[in-house]
């Protein structure tokens, strides 16, 4: 608790810095230039999570039960990283323009928390379960530990997503 009592006026501190920069207030202030970017990011979003739900949906047993796990992970990891990328520098530039106000947003703290946690899945995932996938790649249903991380990713996504959208009412 030290620690962050310690670190909070340094991050609020940083936030003002990014929302009083010219780069900042040039994206905040301009006609188009947020809207644009925060229409990016939610293509991003869609195309990040959709991705991942079809893996997630898969090792469920919900759809393409007949295709192994690695075959549909090899198609859709290009365009998972592709709209993650995306997703990730549209989001700090609207993070820029709006540091101050999403430092003290409740719905923003939210949203990061969900963003370590729903980074974390894959990392437990894939140095664990994921690490003998070939032998369960090819059944109906995945091994619990993979049905649970696929839940947890679907649940965490949705909420990194829901407060997102709640960002703009708080």
């Amino acid at each position: 608790m030290v620690f962050l009592s310690m670190t909070e006026p340094i991050l609020k501190h940083v936030c003002q810095v990014f929302y009083d920069s010219h780069f900042g207030t040039a994206i905040r202030e301009s006609d188009n230039s947020f809207s644009i970017i925060e229409s990016v990011h939610v293509l991003a979003i869609t195309l990040l999570v959709g991705t991942i739900s079809i893996l997630d949906l898969r090792m469920l047993g919900l759809v393409l039960c007949e295709i192994p796990v690695t075959r549909i992970a090899r198609a859709v990891f290009p365009f998972t990283w592709a709209g993650f990328g995306v997703m990730f520098v549209s989001g700090f530039l609207l993070f820029w323009a709006e540091a101050a106000k999403n430092y003290v947003n409740p719905a923003f703290r939210v949203k990061v928390i969900l963003l370590l946690l729903v980074g974390l899945n894959p990392l437990l995932f894939h140095t664990s379960v994921y690490r003998r996938v070939t032998e369960w790649e090819h059944e109906h249903r995945s091994p619990w530990r993979a049905r649970a991380a696929a839940l947890a990713s679907l649940t965490l996504w949705s909420g990194v997503i829901v407060a997102g959208r709640a960002i703009a009412y708080f």
